[in-house]
């Protein structure tokens, strides 16, 4: 639910850029008549952001608390504003960029940092992106969860790997609710998706080839990310119990999701995880 926040904090940030630009900066010829502040005025900020002088008045002053996100891009548009201080402009709204079509953020991630991050934790540990694909993972994550080196890039994605790979399901002993789960904070977001073409590609990849996908997407739960406990059952037999922490807005990218698999306590996951990964050393 969208909430209303106070406009004021809104009207200065846009009038302060306003007063930093000159008319020749934003490539207009300045209005006739003594100008009385610095920067552009009311007027030529709104002719440059095709709105009417009255509604950009009323953003400044406080009295328009609900500006579009079209509106916002244009505003943003017309003061020049950076990649930053466009984030903000969105954020004193609390409007999401996505819904204007701004691309903040959208530089591609420095994987070798995060592949860094995730090998410092023994913990199987990997960080997926806004389409569910797993950038990078640790070795803990490919001996216990799946073994993301041996999937086309082009397979290799939570949404997928969940619904459609056998030995995912036949490792999560749990796999049901699991999936319903999956399914339930799919739909939660998915909104904030649908307007991403490789996301609803893979959507209806998943409504086409599994029907335990459909039977769960129809329920139409909604759940949020949270702690959830996971149980596996490797190749040799074994067992390992795990909670399943995330961790969002890796380096201000909203997009990234960092998941990492703790040994639930008073289980011996931790102590088979640690001789496993002790044995998969020797044999490397």
């Amino acid at each position: 639910m969208k909430t209303t926040r106070s406009s004021s904090a809104l009207g200065e940030f846009i009038k302060s850029r306003r007063e930093r630009l000159q008319p020749e900066e934003a490539g207009i010829d300045p209005l006739p008549g003594r100008r009385r502040t610095p920067g552009l005025r009311r007027e030529e900020v709104a002719y440059l952001a095709n709105i009417s002088v009255t509604y950009y008045t009323w953003l400044e002053q406080g009295r328009e608390t609900n500006p579009s996100p079209e509106v916002l891009l244009n505003i943003g548009n017309a003061l020049q504003l950076d990649e930053d201080e466009q984030k903000h402009l969105f954020d004193l709204a609390n409007v999401d960029p996505a819904s204007a079509g701004a691309e903040l953020n959208s530089g591609e991630s420095d994987t070798g940092f995060l592949q860094n991050i995730v090998d410092q934790l023994h913990y199987p540990s990997f960080i997926t992106d806004a389409g569910t694909d797993v950038i990078v993972w640790n070795r803990a994550a490919e001996l216990i969860v799946a073994d993301f080196g041996s999937l086309p890039e082009s397979e290799r994605y939570m949404i997928n790997i969940t619904f459609l790979h056998p030995d995912y399901r036949e490792r999560l002993v749990n796999w049901e609710g699991f999936a319903r789960y999956t399914a339930a904070v799919m739909r939660a977001g998915f909104d904030r998706y649908k307007e991403n073409p490789l996301y609803m590609e893979r959507f209806e990849r998943m409504r086409r080839e599994s029907k335990e996908f459909n039977y769960y997407w129809d329920l139409y739960e909604i759940k949020q990310k949270r702690v959830a406990t996971s149980l596996f059952r490797l190749p040799n037999g074994q067992e390992m119990e795990f909670m399943i922490h995330s961790a969002g807005v890796i380096d201000n990218n909203p997009d990234l999701h960092w998941c990492f698999f703790v040994p639930v306590p008073g289980t011996d996951t931790e102590e088979r995880l640690l001789r496993l990964l002790e044995n998969d050393a020797l044999i490397q």
